[in-house]
């Protein structure tokens, strides 16, 4: 294997690693958001609220729910059949090594702009999950009688 085809290689190895620690990093926040929300809402309702906490816990809830979408979206499968096993699903083994062989840098550009739209999913799904939970906590210091 050439200089060139090692180097081509190695970077494709290193996006679709970084794909996959997108994806664990993924999950990981949905499974913290989706405990977030179900706790929230277990402690919520037996308590009496005030409506300045109502409203704080409210957008708070609207903005982790909304942090959960982008999460999910950020995780849906592709089946365009651009990149990956859809695309090898429809070849034949001879399809398939002329193509991984020929379109390596090609099939590397397209995983990176795919890596890239997954991290800026889950970046704005952080940053609307920190929103979120500094909207509870308010929300909650507001129903223990901070706004009354």
């Amino acid at each position: 294997m050439s200089a060139p085809d090692r180097n081509l290689s190695a970077a494709h190895a290193e996006v679709k690693a970084e794909i996959t620690r997108t994806d664990t990093k993924t999950a990981l926040l949905l499974a913290f958001v989706g405990a977030v929300l179900a706790g929230t809402w277990t402690v919520a309702r037996d308590l009496p609220l005030n409506l300045p906490a109502i409203i704080a816990g409210g957008c708070g809830l609207a903005l982790l729910v909304g942090a959960a979408g982008l999460l999910l979206w950020s995780v849906r499968p592709n089946l365009r059949g651009r990149h990956g096993f859809p695309l090898w699903a429809t070849l034949t083994a001879e399809e398939i090594s002329t193509a991984v062989s020929s379109d390596l840098a090609a099939d590397i550009a397209g995983l990176s702009r795919l890596a890239v739209t997954k991290f800026r999913g889950l970046r704005r799904a952080v940053d609307l999950t920190l929103t979120g939970g500094a909207l509870l906590v308010l929300a909650a210091v507001l129903a223990a009688g901070g706004a009354a």
